[in-house]
Protein backbone atom coordinates (compact mmCIF):
# COMPACT_ATOMS: atom_id res chain seq x y z
CA UNK A 1 0.00 0.00 0.00
CA UNK A 2 2.95 2.44 -0.38
CA UNK A 3 1.00 3.33 -3.10
CA UNK A 4 -1.30 5.96 -1.36
CA UNK A 5 1.75 8.37 0.01
CA UNK A 6 3.25 8.54 -3.55
CA UNK A 7 2.15 11.58 -5.80
CA UNK A 8 2.81 9.93 -9.22
CA UNK A 9 0.80 6.95 -8.25
CA UNK A 10 -1.99 9.08 -7.75
CA UNK A 11 -1.29 11.59 -10.81
CA UNK A 12 -1.20 7.74 -12.59
CA UNK A 13 -4.50 6.89 -11.60
CA UNK A 14 -6.14 10.20 -12.94
CA UNK A 15 -4.56 9.99 -15.45
CA UNK A 16 -5.43 6.43 -16.00
CA UNK A 17 -9.18 6.72 -15.37
CA UNK A 18 -9.87 9.01 -17.93
CA UNK A 19 -8.33 6.93 -20.31
CA UNK A 20 -10.24 4.25 -19.58
CA UNK A 21 -13.21 6.49 -19.30
CA UNK A 22 -12.81 7.52 -23.16
CA UNK A 23 -11.18 4.41 -24.47
CA UNK A 24 -14.54 2.21 -23.13
CA UNK A 25 -16.70 4.81 -25.45
CA UNK A 26 -16.77 1.84 -27.71
CA UNK A 27 -17.65 -0.64 -25.46
CA UNK A 28 -20.70 1.38 -24.63
CA UNK A 29 -21.85 1.70 -28.05
CA UNK A 30 -21.78 -1.84 -28.58
CA UNK A 31 -23.56 -2.75 -25.55
CA UNK A 32 -26.02 -0.44 -26.77
CA UNK A 33 -26.53 -1.56 -30.13
CA UNK A 34 -27.06 -5.74 -28.88
CA UNK A 35 -28.35 -5.00 -25.57
CA UNK A 36 -31.50 -2.57 -27.97
CA UNK A 37 -32.11 -6.27 -29.64
CA UNK A 38 -33.40 -7.85 -26.59
CA UNK A 39 -37.13 -7.52 -24.55
CA UNK A 40 -36.94 -4.49 -22.42
CA UNK A 41 -37.05 -6.52 -19.04
CA UNK A 42 -33.64 -7.94 -20.00
CA UNK A 43 -31.76 -4.94 -21.34
CA UNK A 44 -30.84 -3.65 -17.68
CA UNK A 45 -29.42 -6.98 -16.46
CA UNK A 46 -27.58 -7.58 -20.06
CA UNK A 47 -25.75 -4.17 -19.36
CA UNK A 48 -24.99 -4.17 -16.07
CA UNK A 49 -23.37 -7.96 -17.23
CA UNK A 50 -21.80 -6.91 -20.27
CA UNK A 51 -20.01 -4.17 -18.46
CA UNK A 52 -19.19 -6.42 -15.86
CA UNK A 53 -17.42 -9.09 -18.36
CA UNK A 54 -15.19 -5.76 -20.07
CA UNK A 55 -14.25 -4.86 -15.64
CA UNK A 56 -13.43 -8.73 -15.66
CA UNK A 57 -11.47 -9.08 -19.02
CA UNK A 58 -9.40 -6.04 -18.13
CA UNK A 59 -8.47 -7.09 -14.38
CA UNK A 60 -7.76 -10.61 -15.88
CA UNK A 61 -5.79 -9.46 -18.55
CA UNK A 62 -3.71 -7.32 -15.89
CA UNK A 63 -2.92 -10.21 -13.68
CA UNK A 64 -0.71 -11.64 -16.87
CA UNK A 65 1.89 -8.97 -17.28
CA UNK A 66 4.59 -11.07 -18.14
CA UNK A 67 2.26 -12.15 -21.21
CA UNK A 68 1.62 -8.96 -22.12
CA UNK A 69 5.18 -7.68 -22.04
CA UNK A 70 5.16 -9.92 -25.23
CA UNK A 71 1.98 -9.58 -26.58
CA UNK A 72 3.33 -6.97 -29.40
CA UNK A 73 6.52 -9.38 -31.00
CA UNK A 74 6.36 -10.63 -34.16
CA UNK A 75 5.01 -14.27 -34.63
CA UNK A 76 5.66 -14.41 -38.39
CA UNK A 77 5.99 -11.52 -41.26
CA UNK A 78 3.40 -10.58 -43.92
CA UNK A 79 4.62 -8.29 -46.68
CA UNK A 80 7.65 -6.90 -44.55
CA UNK A 81 5.08 -6.28 -41.72
CA UNK A 82 5.89 -8.39 -38.46
CA UNK A 83 2.26 -9.89 -37.50
CA UNK A 84 1.92 -10.36 -33.56
CA UNK A 85 -0.47 -11.89 -31.57
CA UNK A 86 -2.18 -8.56 -30.58
CA UNK A 87 -2.14 -7.47 -34.48
CA UNK A 88 -4.41 -10.80 -34.88
CA UNK A 89 -7.00 -10.51 -32.03
CA UNK A 90 -7.31 -6.90 -33.48
CA UNK A 91 -7.49 -8.18 -37.27
CA UNK A 92 -10.55 -10.65 -36.26
CA UNK A 93 -11.91 -8.50 -33.81
CA UNK A 94 -12.04 -5.79 -36.22
CA UNK A 95 -13.41 -7.98 -38.97
CA UNK A 96 -16.39 -9.54 -36.41
CA UNK A 97 -16.82 -5.81 -35.11
CA UNK A 98 -17.51 -5.10 -39.18
CA UNK A 99 -19.51 -8.00 -40.15
CA UNK A 100 -21.57 -7.12 -37.00
CA UNK A 101 -22.57 -3.68 -37.72
CA UNK A 102 -23.12 -4.33 -41.70
CA UNK A 103 -25.85 -7.05 -40.38
CA UNK A 104 -27.09 -4.86 -37.98
CA UNK A 105 -27.23 -1.45 -40.26
CA UNK A 106 -28.96 -4.22 -43.11
CA UNK A 107 -31.44 -5.31 -40.17
CA UNK A 108 -32.25 -1.25 -39.72
CA UNK A 109 -32.94 -0.55 -43.63
CA UNK A 110 -34.85 -3.76 -44.08
CA UNK A 111 -36.60 -4.18 -41.59
CA UNK A 112 -35.15 -7.28 -40.85
CA UNK A 113 -33.28 -8.84 -37.30
CA UNK A 114 -35.49 -7.19 -34.54
CA UNK A 115 -36.65 -10.93 -33.79
CA UNK A 116 -33.79 -12.39 -33.46
CA UNK A 117 -32.95 -12.02 -29.68
CA UNK A 118 -36.20 -11.58 -28.31
CA UNK A 119 -37.43 -15.23 -28.00
CA UNK A 120 -35.80 -16.79 -25.34
CA UNK A 121 -32.76 -17.57 -22.64
CA UNK A 122 -30.77 -18.32 -25.75
CA UNK A 123 -30.84 -14.91 -27.62
CA UNK A 124 -29.80 -13.08 -24.21
CA UNK A 125 -26.42 -15.83 -23.86
CA UNK A 126 -25.84 -15.04 -27.56
CA UNK A 127 -26.00 -11.11 -27.02
CA UNK A 128 -23.69 -11.46 -23.65
CA UNK A 129 -21.22 -14.10 -25.53
CA UNK A 130 -20.71 -11.13 -28.54
CA UNK A 131 -20.10 -8.89 -25.50
CA UNK A 132 -17.47 -10.88 -24.41
CA UNK A 133 -15.81 -11.50 -27.77
CA UNK A 134 -15.84 -7.78 -28.17
CA UNK A 135 -14.56 -7.34 -24.91
CA UNK A 136 -11.42 -8.94 -24.85
CA UNK A 137 -10.69 -6.97 -28.34
CA UNK A 138 -11.44 -3.47 -26.66
CA UNK A 139 -9.40 -4.51 -23.58
CA UNK A 140 -5.77 -5.04 -25.20
CA UNK A 141 -5.51 -1.22 -25.73
CA UNK A 142 -6.68 -0.47 -22.34
CA UNK A 143 -4.45 -3.31 -20.77
CA UNK A 144 -1.34 -2.04 -22.83
CA UNK A 145 -1.92 1.53 -21.86
CA UNK A 146 -2.70 1.04 -18.30
CA UNK A 147 0.73 -1.13 -18.30
CA UNK A 148 2.58 2.07 -20.23
CA UNK A 149 1.14 4.32 -17.57
CA UNK A 150 1.19 3.07 -14.35
CA UNK A 151 3.73 0.54 -12.10
CA UNK A 152 1.40 -0.86 -9.44
CA UNK A 153 -0.75 -3.14 -10.22
CA UNK A 154 -3.42 -2.14 -7.77
CA UNK A 155 -3.96 1.41 -9.37
CA UNK A 156 -4.44 0.01 -12.87
CA UNK A 157 -6.97 -2.23 -11.35
CA UNK A 158 -8.89 0.60 -9.31
CA UNK A 159 -8.88 2.89 -12.56
CA UNK A 160 -10.36 0.44 -14.36
CA UNK A 161 -13.18 -0.83 -11.64
CA UNK A 162 -13.88 3.52 -11.21
CA UNK A 163 -14.28 3.87 -15.22
CA UNK A 164 -16.41 0.75 -15.18
CA UNK A 165 -18.39 2.13 -12.63
CA UNK A 166 -18.76 5.60 -14.82
CA UNK A 167 -19.81 3.46 -17.93
CA UNK A 168 -22.20 1.58 -15.38
CA UNK A 169 -23.99 4.84 -14.50
CA UNK A 170 -24.18 6.27 -17.80
CA UNK A 171 -24.78 2.81 -19.95
CA UNK A 172 -28.62 3.44 -19.49
CA UNK A 173 -29.11 6.96 -20.14
CA UNK A 174 -26.96 6.15 -23.28
CA UNK A 175 -29.00 3.03 -24.64
CA UNK A 176 -32.51 4.87 -23.43
CA UNK A 177 -31.15 7.96 -25.78
CA UNK A 178 -30.43 6.01 -28.72
CA UNK A 179 -33.23 3.89 -28.52
CA UNK A 180 -35.70 6.93 -28.80
CA UNK A 181 -33.88 8.30 -31.96
CA UNK A 182 -33.23 5.73 -34.86
CA UNK A 183 -30.97 8.12 -36.61
CA UNK A 184 -28.60 8.02 -33.49
CA UNK A 185 -28.90 4.61 -33.61
CA UNK A 186 -27.96 4.30 -37.40
CA UNK A 187 -24.79 6.61 -36.46
CA UNK A 188 -23.79 4.71 -33.51
CA UNK A 189 -23.86 1.57 -35.43
CA UNK A 190 -21.22 3.36 -38.21
CA UNK A 191 -19.37 4.33 -35.29
CA UNK A 192 -18.78 0.79 -34.94
CA UNK A 193 -17.85 0.18 -38.32
CA UNK A 194 -15.07 3.02 -38.10
CA UNK A 195 -13.68 1.23 -34.75
CA UNK A 196 -13.73 -2.31 -36.72
CA UNK A 197 -11.99 -0.49 -40.01
CA UNK A 198 -8.99 1.14 -37.69
CA UNK A 199 -8.62 -2.14 -35.25
CA UNK A 200 -7.89 -4.06 -39.01
CA UNK A 201 -6.04 -0.86 -40.31
CA UNK A 202 -4.14 -0.93 -36.59
CA UNK A 203 -3.44 -4.65 -36.65
CA UNK A 204 -2.40 -4.40 -40.29
CA UNK A 205 0.48 -1.81 -39.44
CA UNK A 206 -1.49 0.78 -40.28
CA UNK A 207 -1.84 2.59 -37.30
CA UNK A 208 -4.54 5.66 -36.93
CA UNK A 209 -4.46 7.67 -33.47
CA UNK A 210 -7.38 6.97 -31.63
CA UNK A 211 -7.69 10.75 -30.96
CA UNK A 212 -8.98 11.57 -34.00
CA UNK A 213 -11.48 9.21 -34.65
CA UNK A 214 -13.00 9.84 -31.57
CA UNK A 215 -13.15 13.57 -32.63
CA UNK A 216 -14.54 12.33 -35.71
CA UNK A 217 -17.12 10.44 -33.86
CA UNK A 218 -17.75 13.69 -31.76
CA UNK A 219 -18.17 15.72 -34.22
CA UNK A 220 -20.59 13.63 -36.06
CA UNK A 221 -22.63 13.41 -32.64
CA UNK A 222 -23.10 17.02 -32.26
CA UNK A 223 -23.95 17.70 -35.74
CA UNK A 224 -26.46 14.80 -35.22
CA UNK A 225 -27.77 17.06 -32.12
CA UNK A 226 -28.15 19.87 -33.78
CA UNK A 227 -30.25 18.09 -36.22
CA UNK A 228 -32.13 16.24 -33.42
CA UNK A 229 -33.08 20.24 -31.68
CA UNK A 230 -33.89 21.69 -35.43
CA UNK A 231 -36.30 18.59 -35.84
CA UNK A 232 -38.14 19.18 -32.50
CA UNK A 233 -38.46 22.93 -33.34
CA UNK A 234 -40.27 22.35 -36.42
CA UNK A 235 -42.50 19.44 -34.78
CA UNK A 236 -43.39 22.07 -32.28
CA UNK A 237 -44.32 24.27 -34.97
CA UNK A 238 -46.28 21.93 -36.67
CA UNK A 239 -44.30 22.11 -39.35
CA UNK A 240 -44.39 17.93 -39.50
CA UNK A 241 -41.62 15.53 -38.91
Amino acid sequence: MDWISDPNAWAALAALTAIEIVLGIDNIIFITILVGRLPEKDRKRARFLGLLLAMGMRIVLLSTLSFFMNITQPLFTVFGHGVSLRDLVLIVGGLFLIAKSTFEIHGKIEGEGEHHARDSARGFAMVLFQIALLDIVFSIDSVITAIGLAEQLVVMVIAIVVAVGVMMLSARAIGDFVERHPTIKMLALSFLLLIGTTLVADGLGFHFPKGYVYVAMAFSAFVEMLNIRVRRHVVARGGGP
